[in-house]
């Protein structure tokens, strides 16, 4: 039994580098903040927007059932909602039907909560303005200046219309939610005196555009399952705000895998990976180089639905 098979197959662990995260995240969350008065904006601006984007690697982590195997205990660890936009509740339910059926799914517009396509037929209706936003969300610098925005619009959309069902287990996951944003916001602009507009725009929007950068990628479009996942061998600061899930042909091949134990996987699957852009061994640099302009999809899904 390898390493990362044996860590799966244990049910009491404890994972000390996470934990050690979440510590590192929140006390650098706390310092920066209350320090904001002196410190200068061209420092404590994107040194709050990395350590959301770390802070949204750890959500991830923890609804993977890290760092212990108590469920409440790991959401209790990153349930607060430091980027506000996103209730973790719903995040936890989105990113694992995002991991159901053994990647038969992943990239279906329907299907797959994290796909990036539109569903054949649907772009000719929309208007140009909307053409040339979908057209530029495919290559990265539309992405990361574009995707925060449709992000959100494409998670708020069709939750504003769930939120009219009697969901009970949807409401208390909201009302956890407002109650945690306004814990944040006390905090935030309340105590330590950042204008919410800073808040917003220098620190949230950002972070949410450097995690586009890890997402941007990791999927393509492809009649064969297996080929749909990418890796970005990335320089090892950007793999730790990523928690290594750049590696991503590793992290779907064993979700419950501990961050800091994809490295070793993703050696031992190198060998037998040898599809024709499945990896990016130049790192987000060679992201940057190909697609900063180009297109790294099509805007629409390339497939019949029978193929996905």
């Amino acid at each position: 039994m390898t390493d990362f098979e044996d860590c799966l197959a244990s049910d009491t662990r404890l994972e000390l580098p996470t934990l050690a995260v979440a510590f590192a995240i929140y006390g650098a969350f706390i310092s920066l903040t209350w320090f904001y008065a002196d410190l200068p904006l061209y420092v404590s601006a994107p040194s709050v927007a990395v350590l959301l984007a770390w802070y949204g690697s750890l959500q991830h982590e923890t609804i993977h059932n890290h760092p212990t195997p108590s469920r409440r205990f790991n959401a209790l660890i990153a349930s607060l909602p430091l980027s506000l936009w996103i209730p973790y509740g719903m995040y936890r339910r989105t990113h694992l039907r995002h991991h159901e059926h053994r990647g038969h799914h992943l990239t279906d517009p329907v299907l797959d909560p994290e796909s990036f396509y539109l569903e054949p037929g649907t772009v000719s209706h929309r208007s140009r303005v909307l053409q040339a936003i979908y057209k530029a969300n495919t290559t990265l610098a539309g992405r990361m200046l574009l995707g925060p925005i449709l992000s959100a619009y494409a998670f708020w959309a069709p939750e504003v219309l769930e939120l009219r069902t009697e969901d009970p287990s949807r409401a208390a996951i909201w009302a956890r939610h407002v109650l945690g944003v306004a814990a944040v916001l006390v905090w935030v602009v309340g105590i330590c005196h950042i204008p919410a507009w800073v808040y917003l725009v220098l620190m949230v929007y950002p972070s949410v555009s450097l995690s586009q950068l890890r997402s941007f990628a990791e999927h393509r479009a492809h009649a064969d399952p297996n080929q749909r996942t990418t890796v970005v061998e990335a320089h090892p600061l950007l793999a730790l705000i990523y928690l290594n899930n750049n590696l991503h042909i590793a992290h779907h091949a064993y979700p419950k895998l501990p961050w800091y134990r994809l490295p070793a996987a993703w050696r031992q699957m190198r060998r037998s990976q040898s599809g024709a852009g499945l990896i990016f061994a130049g790192g987000y640099a060679e992201i940057v180089r190909g697609y900063l302009f180009r297109p790294v999809i099509s805007i629409e899904h390339p497939l019949p639905r029978s193929a996905k």
